[in-house]
């Protein structure tokens, strides 16, 4: 039975986070992007200068909302995670240092999805029976589309439903538990026996701390996502960036092997990768899966901002897949390509690369510091997408009651993610992580209009 569920799941993934997928997602970017007249580009300036400046006005959101720094920054929490240091890796293992130029390619429509994604989301929320705003895929598909439409948004928030838990949260954990194991062993401040008492501790206290910050309501998790997300990712950026200094004779190298792999793998991977087409989908895939253009899900904490201007919004879409792809998986490419680490071309890799590529530079005590970024990156993933699964249950459900016992339920679920081999769980996880992406990007052709629209009024209005 095992052996039939994981042959299912396998071919439908391969289908999910394939070709055709992959196409459409680009497809819908594209569309996107020429009917707003390539906003992305255009626009990126403003876009920089209104997210910066709203970063640093401080003040307070009004009742159930939070403010337009602490959306971003919860939005953030569940698209910078672990992908941004495996998934990268993974990527040019498998597709050569060319797949990075794919990745930025990817990004550079991604930004218009999210764009739009996010613009929506605020244009089409509601107020909840709590008196918080709540919106989403899910919601703009119920509100800005026909009733013939509105399974699209049930099967939106049941595959996200299907999705948290595995996706969300069991994974996160188990990647920061395998993080802390592996920087106690190295150093014999454990033993091996000692892990899985150790392990358990790890998820219990991690259950405590999701569920501290879920249950404080939309408030505190925008209040612990603001702090949290900037210490990690300019943690990380300026390690990497030390990576790159220390290493400045080989970036020249790092770049040709960059733009001119894209094109010829095999000349940079000793013939490993020949491939173009392979080194074009490892890319523009794994750019995907890292900033999440086309899943919608971060447009539901958008949605919670204290806005009324829902394309003023949408610019932190756009810095979101900049801050996300561009510079983060960026870096993370420059640590394993700058370093001098080796890659074995062809051959699966994850984290364990980019970890090689800053200890390749800065010595062992670097796994230290790798661990306690790949713990803030999962435990920002875990509180993001606790916020999104209570979103999409509440919306089957019609009734925020279920939140809470939702929450409770999703954190105790870190205990089983931290004691447990997941398995087959992370494989069906991401089935559904992709599956969500078809009701979004039908929703989103079909409400393009509508952004063309609110974009032009918005920006007419300016003028």
């Amino acid at each position: 039975m095992i052996e039939t569920i994981a042959a299912v799941n396998e071919a439908v993934n391969h289908f999910i986070w394939g070709i055709p997928a992959m196409i459409c997602i680009i497809g819908v970017g594209l569309l996107l992007s020429v009917r707003t007249g390539f906003l992305q580009i255009r626009k990126f300036p403003y876009a920089i200068r209104v997210t910066i400046g709203r970063m640093f006005r401080k003040r307070d959101a009004s009742d159930g909302a939070i403010t337009p720094f602490q959306a971003v920054c919860t939005a953030l929490a569940g698209t910078v995670g672990t992908g941004n240091i495996a998934g990268v890796a993974g990527a040019i293992a498998i597709g050569g240092p060319g797949a990075v130029f794919w990745m930025w390619c990817s990004a550079l429509l991604g930004m218009c999805t999210k764009f739009a994604e996010v613009t929506l989301a605020v244009h089409f929320r509601e107020r909840s029976e709590t008196g918080e705003w709540v919106g989403g895929p899910m919601y703009y598909i119920k509100n800005g589309l026909s009733r013939n439409w509105q399974w699209l948004a049930v099967l939106y928030s049941l595959f996200g439903v299907l999705t948290v838990f595995g996706t969300g949260n069991a994974t996160q954990v188990n990647t920061i538990v395998a993080a802390i194991d592996t920087a106690l062993t190295e150093y014999r401040i454990v033993g091996s026996e000692a892990l899985p008492t150790l392990n358990l501790v790890a998820g219990i206290v991690v259950a405590l701390l999701v569920a501290m910050v879920l249950l404080g309501g939309i408030k505190r998790i925008g209040s612990v996502s603001e702090k949290l997300v900037p210490f990690m990712a300019l943690f990380y950026i300026v390690l990497a960036v030390g990576v790159m200094v220390l290493n400045w004779q080989s970036l020249p190298g790092v770049l040709e092997s960059i733009i001119v792999g894209a094109f010829d793998p095999r000349a940079f991977t000793g013939g490993a990768i020949g491939s173009l087409f392979v080194s074009m989908q490892k890319g523009v895939s794994r750019g995907i899966f890292s900033n999440e253009a086309g899943l919608g899900t971060g447009s539901i904490a958008h949605a919670c901002a204290d806005t009324r201007k829902p394309v003023k919004q949408g610019m932190f879409g756009i810095f979101e897949v900049f801050a996300d792809t561009i510079v983060i998986c960026t870096l993370t490419a420059m640590v394993i390509l700058c370093s001098g680490t080796p890659v074995h071309y062809g051959t699966a890799a994850g984290a364990e690369l980019t970890i090689s590529g800053f200890t390749a530079t800065y010595g062992g005590w670097a796994s230290i510091f790798t661990a306690v970024a790949l713990c803030c990156f999962a435990f920002s993933t875990i509180i993001g997408w606790g916020l999104y699964g209570s979103r999409f249950l509440v919306f089957l459900c019609r009734s925020d009651r279920v939140a809470k016992p939702f929450f409770l339920l999703y954190s105790a679920v870190s205990i089983l993610g931290a004691t447990v081999d997941l398995g087959l769980l992370w494989s069906i996880a991401d089935t559904f992580n992709g599956l969500m992406s078809i009701p979004n990007l039908i929703a989103l052709l079909l409400l393009s209009g509508t952004v063309v629209g609110l974009t032009k009024e918005y920006f007419a209005s300016k003028d």
